[in-house]
């Protein structure tokens, strides 16, 4: 796509934050077509007409909606449109929720306008930009995941499925009532957790659950 066929939503409650964006973007032939300051008031720009535009760049924390809620928005009603998150935040839970989001970019706002137009080539382009302060985290919950996964392959579907209901503080009888087998059945799938998850205790069990992502 050519820089002349790009136009661009900028969603931050910073005025200031905007018109150095606009600058920066504005030399390099980019259309900053519109501007908001929330982000309610960018998903209401886009909803009036989304073709007219290519991409939104949004600070991830803003009155109303956030950068994020702005981006699932976006990605669920209008695919077409891509998303750049702007942020000061480069902790872990920021980072994740933006990757959950489905954003095609996360950089933070101390990066230069070098940065910053190579980002929005590469994402107009097809492609997708995270500044290398964000990759390690990025990294390091793809891991946290792969483990998590890995460790609760090791169960049957049965057993997830009682292990969750456990983790909703359901009794054996009433596991036993909700899945259609015995109580004996679902007291043996217990036995069976406490060696595979190496717990000695419901407690335990729940501890395991909540720390391998069990839903």
């Amino acid at each position: 796509m050519g820089t002349e066929n790009i136009n661009i939503l900028i969603a931050d409650d910073h005025q200031m934050v905007i018109d150095g964006l606009k600058m920066m973007l504005d030399h390099q032939h980019y259309h900053v077509v519109s501007e908001a300051n929330n982000g309610q008031e960018a998903i209401d720009l886009i909803n009036v007409n989304p073709h007219k535009y290519n991409l939104v760049l949004t600070d991830i924390s803003m009155p109303l909606l956030s950068g994020t809620e702005l981006c699932k928005m976006i990605k669920a009603q209008f695919p077409h449109i891509q998303v750049l998150i702007l942020s000061m935040y480069n902790n872990t839970q920021a980072v994740k929720e933006a990757v959950l989001a489905e954003a095609d970019g996360y950089i933070l706002k101390n990066s230069g306008r070098s940065e910053l137009l190579q980002a929005v080539h590469r994402i107009t382009n097809g492609g997708t930009y995270f500044s290398q302060d964000i990759v390690p985290i990025i990294y390091g919950q793809y891991q946290k995941q792969k483990v998590q996964d890995e460790k609760l392959n090791v169960l049957s579907p049965r057993e997830k499925e009682i292990l969750t209901l456990i983790v909703k503080e359901f009794t054996s009888e009433e596991i036993a009532e909700k899945l259609f087998i015995s109580k004996k059945t679902v007291d043996n799938h217990r036995q069976h957790l406490f060696v595979k998850c190496n717990c000695k205790s419901t407690v335990g069990l729940v501890k395991y659950a909540i720390a391998n992502g069990l839903e």
